[in-house]
């Protein structure tokens, strides 16, 4: 079997357990819930009367209305899914986590602009010596990075959707640096369960990120790699990725408006040349 075989293989197979991922998940989910993801015959809106928030915990009607404006999934091209500031967190249904899935390993353009870096450099350095420096050599780095991406999403995002904890990164509901940064390191350990309200350690992108390295060690990378190796190698790199991701999750859109702020002032304070 060839190493372009082999690779569109493992990929089947980790889609295949990412779908029963989220389909064990739809069978434990909550029957309220699960019957507002039917399309067919949906029921009549029974009366209720309003109940006022609370500061702790959001009502259904919030969780709702959350998920109908689609604001529970966000994906940046950079720094992958979060939730913004100002938007409750409240659990995914399986619907959501299985949308949140395709933008983030097959929709969103970010994971290509990914692939084609990791290649380049891959490239440069002649890694691994096996494949030449031509275009051959960069089909296979891409193909290959590209796979390693998809095998670590899946089985991260499968896991998640499995024990129900929350895939995403949500911005701090603080001010201040020192709490924003602590908050974004810390969410690099752990998690979410499936009410969003007690913290889990956070296993499942260290998880991914060993299982992919090592699936490509033994599958197609050539070189009789120790998968065991990779796997540890690809788990420590984690971290300090994790760490960075979730620090540009918090600060990039003020960096953004801090630099569009900058912008409209030189702007508006400008003068036009005189000669």
């Amino acid at each position: 079997m060839s190493q372009a075989s082999r690779l569109f293989l493992f990929v089947a197979v980790t889609l295949f357990l990412a779908i029963a991922g989220f389909a064990q998940q739809t069978t434990d989910q909550d029957p309220e819930i699960t019957s507002t993801q039917q399309t067919s015959n949906p029921p009549a809106p029974a009366q209720q009367t309003p109940t006022p928030p609370t500061a702790t915990q959001q009502t259904p009607t919030q969780q709702t209305q959350a998920q109908k404006e689609g604001k529970q999934i966000n994906v940046n091209w950079l720094y992958g899914s979060y939730v913004p500031k100002d938007v409750p967190l409240v659990p995914l249904t399986p619907h959501q986590r299985f949308q949140l899935y395709l933008h983030q390993t097959y929709i969103t353009y970010g994971i290509y602009i990914k692939t084609v870096f990791f290649a380049l450099e891959g490239q440069i350095k002649g890694t691994p010596p096996e494949w030449d420096g031509g275009a051959s050599g960069f089909g296979k780095r891409a193909l290959s990075y590209q796979g390693q991406f998809i095998i670590q999403n899946t089985i991260s995002s499968a896991g998640n959707a499995y024990v129900g904890w929350e895939p995403r990164y949500e911005r701090c509901r603080c001010d201040g640096i020192k709490s924003r940064t602590w908050h974004a390191v810390k969410r690099n350990f752990v998690t979410y369960n499936s009410s969003d309200s007690s913290l889990r350690p956070q296993l499942m992108p260290y998880a991914g990120a060993a299982g992919g390295a090592a699936i490509a060690a033994v599958a197609w990378l050539p070189g009789n790699l120790n998968p065991g190796i990779k796997a540890y190698q690809a788990a420590i790199t984690q971290i300090f990725v994790g760490v960075g991701v979730n620090l540009l999750a918090e600060y990039a859109e003020d960096a953004m408006r801090l630099i569009g702020k900058d912008k409209n002032k030189k702007k508006n304070s400008g003068t036009p040349n005189q000669h």
